[in-house]
């Protein structure tokens, strides 16, 4: 009967020690949500019929997640429609609304005669490595923090893809394609588009992961490098086109968090055409979000508190996403 309660003795003991161990669950990086925070409280992000809050956070598996996740079917005032519903955080949302508005519209209606009425993509929030690899670092996809481009639609019904357009395009074509994949350089922190890597011969990768910062603003990671092309009609004289102006561009490479995960389909579902169903007082979107511990620059960039050594982005690695 002794060597029995010595053993249970010594088992509780056991658990004891387990239970104070370092096996806790990893904790997504802190200036994510203070990036979310900050841009609510801004209002950059406006509910619509095709802007909805989902009705809970996302939380996991393991740091995946975001903590205001917004279901998205259209950007720019409702006027451009996305083919598929989007999960994305509330910076990634005001960053797209401020490309579609600055940089595709404008190059659209310079180019074609007529604006873009439809963004074809390839995937938001998705817990998952980057580039789908097993294994891999995980991605921004997995913090509804990126989105990839397929193609897009304008006003008279012409579909634009990146897979056929960026080299088989007519000449028109394949500059507006080069146009809004530069534009996107100022708008978000990483673009990855056809020539970056194998991954991306089909689609714009565009994120707002945190490279850190510079005196003049966020790092940023663009590639292939972008060429200014002179946006207009095609030419009908024999002139030589102006010489091209190559823009500076501030690059540098970032290191997402290093636990992989498995992969992890977002969550899909269709946006309701009623209306907007904006949430009701005491509720958790109702509610002031708690004080950021950070700022919006005027340049859009998010900064937080603290040193470089608290982002989960710093230190260099092949670019892949």
């Amino acid at each position: 009967m002794a060597c029995r309660v010595s053993l249970f003795a010594a088992v509780a003991a056991l658990l004891t020690v387990a239970g104070c161990s370092n096996y806790e669950r990893p904790q997504r990086p802190a200036w994510r949500a203070q990036a979310e925070n900050a841009c609510i409280a801004e209002h950059r992000v406006h509910l619509s019929r095709f802007i909805q809050p989902r009705t809970r956070d996302i939380d996991g598996p393991g740091i995946c997640g975001l903590t205001h996740p917004f279901l998205v079917g259209a950007l720019s005032g409702d006027q451009v429609q996305l083919d598929t519903v989007a999960t994305l955080d509330c910076p990634m949302i005001a960053a797209l609304d401020h490309w579609v508005a600055e940089v595709v519209q404008p190059d659209a209606q310079a180019r074609f005669g007529q604006v873009v009425t439809q963004i074809d993509t390839m995937g938001s929030y998705s817990c998952r490595g980057m580039n789908g690899q097993a294994g891999a670092k995980i991605s921004e996809h997995a913090f509804g923090n990126a989105i990839d481009i397929a193609g897009f639609r304008l006003a008279d019904g012409r579909r634009i893809t990146v897979v056929r357009d960026w080299t088989r395009g007519d000449e028109q074509t394949q500059a507006f394609l080069r146009d809004v994949h530069a534009g996107a350089c100022s708008s978000f922190t990483t673009v990855l588009g056809p020539g970056a890597n194998v991954f991306h011969y089909n689609h714009i990768h565009v994120d707002l992961a945190m490279h850190g910062n510079t005196s003049s603003g966020p790092r940023r990671i663009c590639k292939p490098i972008p060429q200014t092309t002179i946006a207009g009609p095609p030419r009908r004289d024999l002139l030589p086109d102006p010489p091209m102006v190559e823009e500076e561009q501030d690059m540098a490479d970032g290191k997402p968090p290093s636990d992989p995960e498995s992969l992890h389909p977002g969550p899909g579902g269709l946006i309701a055409a009623a209306p907007p169903a904006y949430p009701s007082p005491g509720s958790a979107y109702a509610r002031a979000p708690e004080p950021s511990r950070g700022a919006i620059r005027e340049d859009g960039a998010f900064v937080p508190e603290g040193s470089a050594h608290d982002w989960d982005a710093t230190s260099s690695i092949p670019m892949r996403r």
